[in-house]
């Protein structure tokens, strides 16, 4: 493995690795150690007590960032008929029914979120191959499988910076938070509704402590340890 730079190495040198930070500190101390010349994805990795072979202790949800992740979301629908119409007007970048599914099974994935209306899934599940490994697979309980009544509000708050997480196979759950370029507070405030989602989330065969520790880094910077009973107790005022 190759050895990091000098720029990282004086980087990591900044942070203590005996100290959990607070939230405040630590999104201070990302912004102050990237280095790298383009706009770097804050992101958060919580690692959980949960067993992720376990139905009972499975978590995935949405959260909705205040400032969003800094970038132009491309929301996709799969919806015909009227909610094809309904998608549309409220401002998906791309809407259609089979012939949308079958350009996406040719291998075209060019966006950020899929939504789907109930009556498409049947059409859509054969999908899975391509948007699974994705993480872009329309489901109902990360609430990209609406009515079309409904797509107007998921429409907006995909485009917003609705953020989805879920505990992978190593019990972490991986979120970005932000960019690098957003202003201290900001990234706070990503930062505190993402854990307001994941700590409410908690599901109910948890057992023992749900979050072991949690890290806010960037894309090419060294990672910052956050103190648990901090992050887990931030909430929105």
């Amino acid at each position: 493995m190759a050895e990091h730079g000098k720029k990282y190495r004086a980087a990591v040198e900044k942070i203590d690795r005996n100290k959990s930070y607070q939230p405040k500190e630590a999104v201070e101390l990302i912004k102050k150690t990237a280095t790298a010349k383009f706009d770097q994805t804050v992101e958060l990795h919580i690692r959980t007590g949960l067993d992720p072979k376990n139905a009972t202790q499975q978590v995935r949800g949405v959260a909705l960032l205040p400032h969003g992740l800094g970038k132009k979301i491309r929301v996709l629908v799969f919806a015909q008929g009227e909610a094809e119409r309904i998608a549309t007007t409220a401002g998906a970048d791309f809407v259609g029914g089979d012939d949308l599914v079958k350009k996406v099974e040719e291998g075209w994935v060019d966006f950020d979120t899929a939504i789907s209306v109930p009556e498409m899934m049947g059409k859509v599940g054969k999908l899975g191959k391509v948007l699974g490994r994705k993480g872009l697979m329309p489901n109902p309980k990360s609430g990209t499988v609406v009515g079309m009544n409904d797509l107007p509000r998921v429409i907006e708050d995909a485009r917003k910076g609705r953020v989805e997480y879920k505990l992978d196979k190593t019990s972490i759950i991986h979120v970005p938070v932000g960019k690098i370029s957003f202003e201290e507070q900001k990234l706070v405030e990503n930062l505190t509704a993402i854990m307001e989602a994941v700590v409410k989330a908690k599901p109910s065969g948890a057992k023992g402590q749900y979050v072991r520790s949690a890290f806010i880094t960037t894309t090419m910077g060294p990672s910052v340890k956050l103190d648990i009973s901090a992050v887990t107790a931030l909430t929105a005022s």
